[in-house]
């Protein structure tokens, strides 16, 4: 019995992937947003399944508050401020060398992706807001990319796959994973037209998140996927699955009307309109999830920013420190709106967190002031 065989054993003898199912996984290219707590569930079961390759993109670092229920970080990556991509593809690394993960430290936005999607046959959810994924869901529908969304806070949960239709499709080379029109489904803005106002909706930060229910959310991501990675797209779960695992509620709502019998058609899979993905949409500064922090990107992306200059010419400003990836530090006489040290982590692209403030106006007075591109 090979390696390969011995390590997968278990998995080929379920009738609906056995060794066909395994070497199309083993062909297969996921791409995952966000390696917080979906992600990491999610690429870890991808990666124990054997998908050939995964990208990971993250744009931020491993927190203490992250262990909790982010199960591919310990301690360790805690204490030397490692970006959570790079931390993830380590430990992913790690545990199946048979397989290629590639690791991208950035900010998934309008202006990189296409470049980050590649050749990806599935695009996977494992944010924390609406903005970025209007921008997956604008990319799956054009490029005509199977896209699984999913979000949990406190102990409730959904989960959703898009498969667009071929309607508004842009002109692109075909792609391994295809299905038919009668297997599409509405998109993410035929079911969710709007992003909730901020504020109005429970993050990690005020409601909590229970460890259990991410596994949940995020291994029933990682089970659409294998479905249509091993092209059984008819055992799919098509419905909006929404689940409460303290409650022990588990609701699914047939949404298949949604692009039909929408009172205005859907902007992007109708209309073929893709604002979120051509930057009309986007803004400099994003307020992240729950965490009291809000994200700055420069009018243009960089790769030439000297991390280790910077951090010299911010040193009389109070403590800063820069590694391979990063600069990170705190304010000395900066302060936010209820009284918090003013924090700042700076990515050698220009992208910056500003953490201690969840007023775009100060975070922008702060880039401009500190950072300067």
């Amino acid at each position: 019995m090979s390696a390969d065989h011995a390590r997968y054993h278990r998995q080929t003898l379920l009738p609906a992937i056995g060794a066909e199912g395994q070497r199309q996984l083993g062909e297969a290219h996921v791409l995952i947003v966000g390696s917080g707590a979906l992600g990491c569930v999610i690429a870890d079961a991808l990666t124990r399944a054997g998908v050939g390759r995964i990208t990971i993109v993250d744009r931020d670092v491993v927190e203490i508050t992250n262990l909790q229920r982010q199960i591919l970080f310990d301690e360790s990556d805690v204490d030397a401020g490692t970006p959570k991509a790079i931390a993830a593809a380590t430990r992913l690394r790690a545990i199946n060398g048979a397989i290629e993960i590639i690791a991208h430290v950035d900010d998934f936005n309008h202006r990189n992706a296409e470049r980050l999607l590649g050749d990806a046959d599935v695009i996977v959810d494992g944010l924390d807001n609406f903005q970025t994924r209007y921008i997956l869901n604008d990319l799956a529908v054009e490029r005509g990319v199977a896209y699984i969304y999913g979000g949990a806070v406190a102990t409730g949960g959904v989960s959703l796959p898009v498969l667009p239709h071929a309607d508004v499709r842009m002109a692109a080379p075909p792609r391994r994973l295809t299905w038919t029109d009668a297997q599409s489904t509405p998109c993410l803005r035929c079911v969710f037209p709007e992003a909730p106002p901020p504020g109005t909706t429970p993050t990690c930060d005020t409601a909590g998140v229970l460890g259990p229910l991410v596994m949940t959310i995020g291994a029933h991501q990682a089970t659409q996927t294998l479905k249509l990675l091993t092209g059984n797209i008819d055992a799919l779960d098509r419905r909006l699955l929404s689940i409460d695992v303290w409650s022990n509620e588990w609701r699914r709502f047939d949404v298949s009307g949604a692009r039909r019998d929408a009172r205005a058609a859907c902007p992007c899979c109708v209309e073929g309109r893709f604002e979120h993905l051509d930057g009309s949409a986007a803004g400099a500064a994003i307020t992240l999830c729950g965490r009291n922090a809000v994200q700055m990107t420069g009018a243009a992306e960089t790769s030439a920013l000297d991390l280790d200059a910077a951090a010299a010419r911010l040193a009389s400003h109070g403590s800063f420190h820069a590694n391979d990836f990063l600069l990170r530090g705190v304010f000395r006489d900066e302060r936010g709106p209820d009284g918090d040290a003013i924090e700042l982590t700076l990515f050698s692209n220009g992208r910056a967190i500003i953490k201690g403030t969840t007023e775009p106006e100060l975070a922008r007075s702060i880039y401009a002031r500190y950072v300067g591109i």
